[in-house]
């Protein structure tokens, strides 16, 4: 057990819940080597965790012929590989390269032939959280306890973060409650609408509240009228902070509210507040997709959600009222200030 790779090449929030397989194994492995396959863009956040030592870019392998691909993971002498996220490609690339212990789910047809351990695994229906959903690819080589939720975030790991730059740092208060709100979700989650958030930043006192808002640029394009709205309230960051800018940033503020989005999962692995607003529609209901971490939280409507299921805009999630979420916002605030007085 000295090398083994987590192969998980989609998007940030998926990584986050992955990352703690690498805590687990380096528990259960101390002197093994972690290697993550994963899209080039999840890097500096992969590059954050402590409990990971090697990234390998899936775009640069999959760019490679077959015989040089096979070649990068024999050279690094793979002893396991899981396969978090499915892929044939990079199924049938560990099975040509003769990985000896290649786990993967049951539900996959190519699994058949390409692993050689497989796990019943049935994400969709489950009323198990994904980090521990993804956790249960660990049964073939002995880890079988399903954790927590409250186990599970010591096992993230995300200490590696690179310092902030001096202009992003200087406008964190410290007499104010830094709070980021990221609007948008680039279409991964139900979203909660500008409306929502512009009466938020209207509740929130001024004298209590330092508010930024975060996104990429082109969602900075997106909601460029509700930025300029509030240009007197609030710091735009929207396409100014690249990801390890980002994860640097979010460990040095209070607290987060957004969708279900990767700097929502990556926030609370950090341990800030982070404040997750849902659809209660399965299967991206918070029971599976919730933020976990120390001072993670959510708020859902208890309510069918069924009407929604085709559409993009969710009314369930909209008619979340801001006053709750200001109210809480509230509370955690003091709660904090007190802890430093």
């Amino acid at each position: 057990m000295k090398n083994i790779l987590i192969s998980r090449i989609d998007n940030l929030g998926d990584v986050v819940l992955t990352l703690p397989i690498a805590g687990v194994l380096k528990e259960m492995f101390p002197d093994c080597k972690i290697f993550f396959l994963g899209k080039k863009y999840t890097k500096p956040l992969i590059d954050s965790s402590k409990f990971i030592d090697f990234f390998i870019d899936w775009e640069e392998l999959f760019a490679l012929s077959e015989e040089a691909a096979l070649n990068i993971l024999k050279q690094n002498h793979i002893d396991i590989i899981i396969h978090v996220f499915p892929n044939k490609i990079i199924s049938k690339l560990a099975r040509k390269a003769k990985i000896p212990i290649r786990i993967g789910t049951a539900r996959r047809a190519y699994h058949l032939l390409t692993c050689n351990k497989k796990v019943n695994l049935s994400r969709r229906k489950s009323i198990l959280h994904e980090a521990q959903l993804n956790l249960k690819l660990l049964a073939p080589i002995g880890f079988e306890k399903i954790l927590s939720l409250d186990e599970i975030p010591k096992y993230y790991g995300l200490q590696n973060t690179l310092p902030l730059q001096q202009d992003i740092l200087s406008q964190l208060s410290t007499e104010k409650y830094n709070l980021v709100i990221h609007p948008k979700s680039k279409g991964s989650a139900r979203e909660w609408g500008l409306d929502n958030f512009s009466r938020l930043i209207e509740i929130l006192p001024e004298d209590k509240f330092n508010i930024f808002i975060t996104g990429s640029v082109d969602e900075g394009k997106i909601i460029h009228g509700f930025i300029d709205k509030y240009k007197s309230k609030t710091i735009d960051l929207t396409g100014k902070l690249s990801l390890s800018a980002l994860i640097s940033f979010l460990s040095k503020a209070d607290g987060i509210i957004a969708a279900s989005t990767g700097p929502l999962h990556i926030a609370s692995a950090l341990g800030i507040y982070a404040l997750g607003i849902y659809a209660p529609m399965r299967p991206i209901f918070p029971q599976r997709w919730a933020p976990i971490g120390e001072h993670a939280d959510y708020l859902v409507l208890n309510k069918k959600c069924n009407a929604c299921k085709k559409s993009k805009d969710c009314c369930c999630i909209r008619s979340i009222s801001p006053a709750l979420v200001a109210e809480k916002l509230i509370k955690e605030s003091i709660t904090k200030q007190n802890k430093n007085i």
